[in-house]
């Protein structure tokens, strides 16, 4: 999936959704439940390479005022499989990437409610296993932080309901050890692809 089939989708919602208006207010609360692919960038390092991840994600957002919003992402642990630059599968890592971000909603009284956001992902990398060629040796990720950037746009369904749809770009760079030793730094730096059901009260 890519942003412009995010964004597409997220067209098609909005001409199903019905046409009253319903204006988010400060003090609301969303939570949005469902579920997020992480997709790394290629070329991770030049001896590996990392797939991409599908896990259950949900994020809490608090409205400030009618525009502006304050959102935490959290998810159940992504699982990636690593793999030698053409070559066979060698290992996996687990990680959890916490996001808190400022949203601005531009129309936060119709339906169609998109928004942008800007702010710090924080990356725990754990369960790294080595195994097939590399079976014995001990990896370790270190932990990242950078920046997130996302696009979304919640669809109301009525008052309390709507659906989601979203597009993050995170910055996530990890220096890897095998056997204590300094094996590079790994460039993982994904889009992110998400789709939920939210609430609001």
């Amino acid at each position: 999936m890519h942003v412009r089939t995010v964004l597409c989708a997220i067209a098609l919602l909005s001409t199903a959704a019905a046409n009253t208006a319903l204006a988010m207010d400060q003090g609301d609360w969303l939570i949005r439940f469902g579920a997020s692919s992480v997709d790394p960038k290629s070329n991770n390092h030049p001896d590996v390479s990392v797939d991409s991840a599908t896990s259950a994600t949900f994020n809490f957002t608090y409205m400030m005022t009618a525009n502006w919003g304050v959102e935490l992402l959290a998810a159940y642990p992504f699982e990636h499989d690593i793999y030698l630059v053409g070559g066979p599968e060698v290992g996996s890592t687990k990680h959890l990437p916490p996001t808190v971000s400022l949203q601005y909603h531009f129309m936060p009284d119709a339906t169609f409610q998109p928004y942008l956001g800007l702010g710090v992902n924080y990356t725990n990398f754990f369960s790294e296993k080595l195994y097939g060629p590399l079976e014995g040796a001990s990896l370790r990720l270190d932990d990242s932080w950078g920046f997130a950037g996302e696009i979304g746009a919640d669809i109301m369904l009525g008052e309390t309901w709507f659906l989601n749809l979203n597009a993050r770009y995170i910055d996530i760079e990890s220096d890897a050890t095998v056997n204590g030793q300094p094996f590079g730094k790994v460039k993982i730096d994904p889009w992110v692809y998400g789709a939920h059901v939210g609430i609001r009260f």
